[in-house]
């Protein structure tokens, strides 16, 4: 586990209510997985914003088009919308947020409702190198995976989940993602509180829950 220890200690001085807990990482690095574990363990005591949900809408480009779409872009994502969704939860507002249909590349509107939790979990390849983001977050993660090990996992999702074959997420992976990975995802690593390395790791999952219990917690009066 890599911590920066004068950054944890910033964190643990200047918390928000809610808690802010920002979780980046390459595409297939194991970021989702860290997510899903906090939330699994936090319970009713926290909540999801993933960027994925925040892609622009494609449909009025043609199939090819869309197909050509370097989605591991920056602007790709309107990421305006996010932060103000955000800041309306920090607020204590519930948010009714869009969500992505990758298969068809098109947005849905108002997709389900985000609610103002005591931990909010902000997680997408970009969290962190979004200034505006990085901005609302009390504690910035940044899950550190070999690049192999990220394409295999993307090849595997890819081709359950988003209809593609081995060969286009390949091609995809060496045209869009690893230059993307390489000027914008990576660079973003040196913002991060706490870096996880080898992807999922259980043991430095297990501290981050136990510290944002204890943090989440109501406080006696």
């Amino acid at each position: 586990m890599s911590v920066d220890l004068l950054a944890h200690t910033r964190w643990l001085t200047h918390l928000t209510s809610p808690i802010v807990v920002g979780i980046a990482g390459g595409s297939g690095s194991g970021k989702t997985s860290v997510a899903r574990a906090l939330l699994g363990s936090l319970g009713e005591q926290a909540d999801l914003v993933q960027h994925d949900w925040y892609y622009h809408d494609l449909t009025h480009l043609s199939r090819d088009a869309r197909d050509a779409y370097n989605y591991d872009h920056p602007g790709a994502l309107e990421t305006a919308l996010m932060v103000q969704h955000l800041d309306r939860l920090r607020s204590g507002e519930t948010v009714s947020r869009p969500g992505y249909d990758f298969s068809c590349q098109a947005r849905t509107v108002d997709a389900a409702q985000i609610l103002p939790r005591p931990v909010l979990v902000v997680e997408g390849i970009m969290v962190l190198q979004d200034a505006a983001l990085r901005a609302r977050m009390d504690l910035k993660v940044f899950v550190d995976t070999a690049e192999p090990d990220r394409l295999s996992r993307r090849i595997h999702r890819d081709t359950r989940e988003r209809g593609t074959t081995e060969t286009q997420t390949r091609r995809m992976f060496s045209e869009h993602v690893k230059p993307m990975h390489d000027e914008h995802v990576e660079p973003s690593r040196t913002h991060a509180d706490l870096v996880i390395p080898n992807g999922y790791n259980p043991a430095t999952v297990a501290i981050l829950i136990a510290a944002l219990k204890a943090l989440a917690a109501p406080q006696p009066r």
